[in-house]
């Protein structure tokens, strides 16, 4: 990976948690799962150890993607936000323009975007279209499935509020 990545600290710490997991409990588990097929006999045709083989792999691919994810992250500290912008970080209240409700968004870092969650990804459209915009704006976001209007009401609130 080139360049820093923006990262909240809650999203540098959830990575590190599963490298963590993975590097103690995820080689384990495999190594054991590799060893119990080879007890089945002859590995050239067994489906159990190819398989193991290859949830191996995977580990370790994870593993190698999360150690490149660490390093390149620029972790941002967001539990201090104020002002009546939006930024990285920032917790942002919309109404739908078209009568469609509203809807509350943290803009986080693109690993951590989880968007059931209402945290997107600070590169999505709508996290572009917002930044920088205070209270009293209205934005538009050219998404996927077409162009929506928001008008932003609260930035910079505790998450839960």
């Amino acid at each position: 990976m080139s360049g820093k990545v923006p990262m909240t600290r809650e999203g540098y710490e959830h990575l590190k948690r599963e490298l963590e997991r993975l590097r103690t409990e995820g080689r384990r588990k495999a190594s054991q799962a590799i060893a119990d097929a080879r007890g089945h006999g002859d590995i050239s045709e067994n489906a159990e150890y190819d398989a193991a083989k290859e949830h191996q792999a995977f580990v370790e691919k994870r593993i190698g993607d999360l150690e490149g994810k660490l390093a390149a992250a620029q972790v941002i500290d967001t539990s201090n936000l104020t002002g009546d912008r939006v930024t990285f970080g920032s917790t942002v209240l919309l109404r739908d323009s078209n009568g469609g409700g509203e809807v509350r968004y943290r803009i986080v870092g693109s690993d951590e975007s989880d968007v059931k969650q209402g945290k997107i990804s600070v590169s999505s459209p709508m996290a572009r279209a917002l930044i920088g915009k205070g209270p009293g704006d209205e934005v538009v976001v050219h998404a996927p499935g077409g162009k929506k209007a928001y008008e932003i009401l609260r930035v910079n609130f505790p998450w839960g509020s």
